[in-house]
């Protein structure tokens, strides 16, 4: 199983790195903190390391760290726009809940 990102994710990852001139890719993984444990975090990458695991989805690289890996299997990034916010959503077939701002998860 990999990480993958909708379309619409991978536009607008594309159109980020466009700005980034040594972006290679985005790296994808967890912190332990918010509201339910664990935080997802998600940034532009210019370089991944031998122990990343590197997916490619719409022609975007994605690099996860093992241990990131272990909770995020599966699962599949978006990118929404409601009102006035807009930012990431993950389809993570590993939580077993999250919280109410969708930016945490617990197994």
């Amino acid at each position: 199983m990999d990480i993958s990102l909708t379309k619409r994710a991978a536009d607008h990852v594309k159109n980020f790195m466009a700005s980034e001139d040594k972006s290679i890719g985005v790296r994808v993984g967890i912190k332990t903190t918010g509201c339910s444990g664990f935080m997802y975090v998600v940034e532009l990458s210019d370089n991944f390391n031998s122990q990343d695991e590197v997916f490619n989805s719409y022609g975007i690289k994605i690099g996860i760290d093992s241990e990131s890996l272990k909770y995020l299997k599966g699962t599949e990034i978006d990118f929404t726009k409601e009102g006035l916010n807009e930012g990431f959503r993950f389809n993570n077939p590993n939580a077993a809940a999250t919280c109410g701002c969708g930016e945490s998860f617990s197994i």
